[in-house]
């Protein structure tokens, strides 16, 4: 077998990890839709997105962050997001007097409001300051999504939990791109329809406790 040969044969066995990664994204379609839709009734009641992540989650943080707030789709309207590890200065702040499990904790109990999402990342499942975070939001009040790779997390924590089932980092990494993508998608298309939320809003409510 040649070099090209071989090169050959590892592009098609890493697209093909890739593929079932994607297939497994597809059968867990109602769990990615109840999540936008829960997601845009908060938008659409006012609420905002505060979004985090460590290290290269910290980047689909910002990611997701400015795509709600700079949509590049011309047309779309922008929603208030924010991602919390961007503000360097409140991060190492906190982290300096109270622990960097606290940084994201810290920022929600501040910054949130009842009526607003937390998004989490964690592509492994194991990242303490995030799973406070989530906590942080779920007393709050917040609404409560957490993206996680195969190694898993527990479902209880919040109240969407949506899996990239792979356990390689780079693969999970890339089936939450496309995860929150289509949570954009998705929050853009019900905002477009707000009788739906209204009237979803309104058979919620007319739930007995």
């Amino acid at each position: 077998m040649t070099v090209q040969q071989s090169a050959r044969t590892v592009a098609a066995d890493l697209l093909a990890r890739r593929d079932a990664a994607g297939t497994s994204l597809v059968a867990d379609a109602a769990a990615v839709a109840e999540a936008g839709y829960a997601m845009a009734q908060r938008f659409h009641s006012g609420g905002k997105l505060l979004v985090f992540g460590n290290g290269s989650a910290s980047t689909d943080a910002a990611h997701l962050a400015v795509e709600f707030m700079h949509p590049v789709i011309v047309g779309k309207p922008a929603l208030p997001a924010i991602a919390l590890n961007n503000d360097i200065a409140t991060v190492t702040g906190v982290a300096g007097r109270r622990g960097f499990a606290d940084v994201y904790a810290d920022q929600l109990r501040t910054l949130a409001c009842p009526s607003d999402i937390a998004l989490a990342i964690s592509a492994d499942g194991t990242c303490p300051n995030v799973y406070a975070g989530v906590i942080a939001a779920r007393e709050r009040g917040l609404l409560t999504v957490l993206l996680t790779g195969n190694s898993g997390a527990d479902g209880r924590l919040a109240d969407h939990l949506l899996v990239a089932h792979d356990t390689d980092p780079a693969v999970v990494k890339e089936v939450h791109v496309t995860i929150y993508h289509l949570l954009w998608e998705l929050v853009h298309l019900l905002l477009a329809e707000p009788a739906v939320l209204l009237l979803a809003k309104q058979d919620t409510a007319a739930v007995p406790a």
